[in-house]
Formats: structure tokens, sequence, C-alpha cells
């Protein structure tokens, strides 16, 4: 007979929760924070509110190309990786493929690779061959860092998916086009969600590969604040962030309304 958990440990488990929480969630309370003061320097708490910075940001060339620049970016990345990534996971988890483990060992692999040491070797490979960067080039380099993430959350679910649709489907006299269209894909649909959404982030928050293949038109927004709190910090820094979190709450929203958290987190 399973014994009840005692009192004691439930607590400990609240408290360890409600402190891991407070971890967290406390540096977002701070940057939003200084987004709202007064104050011309980085300080908490704030001096006073006020959404100046805000409207600094919101009518600064500087800020907004670069933001505009790093949606392009993401967007691009999160197409990319969203296809690629999606078929890899399919044909890795049929096994039709030669080598199917080591094809799933090389695109998990960029997971273990130093951002650092890859950025370096991208900005050679592309000086020597290309020439200079350009945002196709750029999102082609985030697209290996985001692929394993997509191929990852779509071989989860497609380990829990049912085998016998597809044989069921082929049995109705559905080709093998078809039973990956109408069959295979919706069945991904979760895992390619969650894969998509980690993409975006992962790109559109990318400093350090961005900052290696950097061009004097092609500087994105996490460079952008990079040099802002190098050269001449200001709270305006903190705005920026605030704006950044926002967004992402909006594609949790986004993600719930036409997903369900419940199917995107089982990914």
């Amino acid at each position: 007979m399973v014994k009840s958990v005692p009192t004691w440990l439930r607590a400990a488990a609240v408290i360890f929760v409600l402190v891991t929480a407070l971890i967290l969630l406390t540096p977002l309370f701070v940057v939003i924070g200084v987004s709202v003061s007064q104050s011309q320097f980085i300080a908490f708490p704030p001096n006073g509110l006020s959404l100046r910075w805000y409207q600094q940001v919101l009518s600064s060339n500087a800020y907004l190309g670069a933001g505009w620049i790093s949606l392009q970016v993401a967007v691009m990345v999160t197409v990319f990786a969203t296809l690629i990534g999606g078929a890899a996971a399919i044909a890795i988890h049929r096994r039709q493929l030669m080598f199917s483990d080591l094809l799933a060992t090389a695109f998990l692999s960029p997971l273990v690779l130093p951002t650092i040491i890859y950025a370096i070797g991208m900005l050679m490979f592309w000086s020597a061959v290309f020439g200079p960067v350009s945002p196709f080039t750029l999102a082609l380099s985030h697209t290996i860092i985001a692929l394993p993430y997509v191929v990852r959350t779509t071989l989860a679910v497609l380990a829990e998916s049912d085998p016998f649709l597809e044989e069921a489907a082929r049995t109705m006299g559905a080709s093998r086009v078809q039973r990956l269209w109408f069959v295979v894909v919706p069945q991904c649909i979760p895992g390619l969600a969650a894969g998509a959404f980690f993409a975006f982030n992962i790109s559109f928050d990318e400093a350090v590969l961005s900052l290696f293949l950097r061009g004097p038109t092609l500087t994105t927004l996490p460079v952008q604040i990079y040099g802002q709190l190098e050269f001449s910090p200001d709270p305006s820094v903190a705005a920026v962030s605030s704006i950044m979190i926002a967004l992402t709450i909006m594609l949790i929203f986004v993600i719930d309304r036409m997903l369900g958290l419940t199917r995107f987190a089982s990914a």
C-alpha cells in the first residue's frame, strides 16, 4: 500500500517551488521597474514613474531598425527550422534512412557545441566563401542552432503517436504523400509548434552569433542592446527588454488560443 506524502514534505515542496519562482521572476520585475523610471541612469527601485524610455525606444531609428532586422531573421529561421527539422524528425522516426541514429546525433549536436566556437567558424566560412553577410545568411546560421529544438520536440510527439492510423490510411487506399500530409503531419503539429516557438525565440534573442556576423547595416536587436549597455547605458535598454518580454507573453497567448498550452507543453 502506498503511503501518503508527509505534510512536512509537501510544505517543503511548496516552499521550494515558491523560492524558485521568486528567483526566476525577480529579475523580470527589476527590468520592468527600471524601464518606467524617471532617472537618467539604470537604478532600482525607480525614482518616480515615467514612460519616457518607451517613447524614446519607439521613436529611435537604431532600435526600430535593429528590431526589424531581428524580426526578419527570426521569421526566416522559424520557417527554415520548422520545415527542415520536421522533415528530419519524421525520417528519423521511421528509421527508413541509413544511419538514422547518426543522423539524429548530427541534428542534435549543435546543443553541445559552444556558440562562440560556432560563431567564429561561421564568420570565417562566410567571409571566405560568400563575402559580406546578409539577413538571409544570418538566418541560415541561426537555423543551425535552432534545428535541434524542432527535431527534439517533433520526435517527442511522434514517439507517442498512433502508428496504426497511417496503416489504416494505407489500407483505405491513401498514397504515401496523402498519408504523410493528412495523417503524419497533423500528428506532428504540437511538436512543430513547440519547435517553431523555440526557434523564433532563440533567433530573436541570439547575441553571440549575431555579434560575430554583424555588418555596418546588419545589427540585430540583441547586438544593439549590448552596444547600448557597453557605451551609454540608460533605462531605454530596460524598456526594450520589457517590450521583448511582452512580445513573448503575447506569443504564448496566441499559441494557447490556437493550439492550447496543454498540447504545446506535452511536446
